[in-house]
């Protein structure tokens, strides 16, 4: 998928050319693996967040298939969700 990034917003083209903007919840790079991740969601479904890789170069996203990886991606979201100021806006 191409992107095009705007402020705190990314446009997703799909292979169609239909076009989706995305908000960009935060984004991250994991130095060993040489990869950047970026989390994602959609004003029409907030409480739905996507996690991809984020090619700077190509400027595409790529679905993240290995297992392992997966599971880092979930942790860093899972500490994301933990942070004090999320906590603070949950009470």
């Amino acid at each position: 998928m191409k992107t095009t990034i705007n402020d705190n917003q990314m446009i997703i083209t799909d292979e169609k050319g239909n076009e989706k903007v995305m908000n960009i919840l935060f984004t991250y790079e994991n130095e060993e693996r040489g990869k950047s991740y970026v989390f994602l969601f959609s004003e029409d479904d907030e409480d739905n967040v996507m996690a991809f890789s984020y090619n700077e170069e190509s400027k595409s996203l790529e679905e993240i298939e290995d297992d392992d990886e997966y599971e880092e991606v979930e942790e860093v979201f899972n500490a994301f969700n933990e942070g004090p100021k999320i906590i603070e806006a949950k009470k």
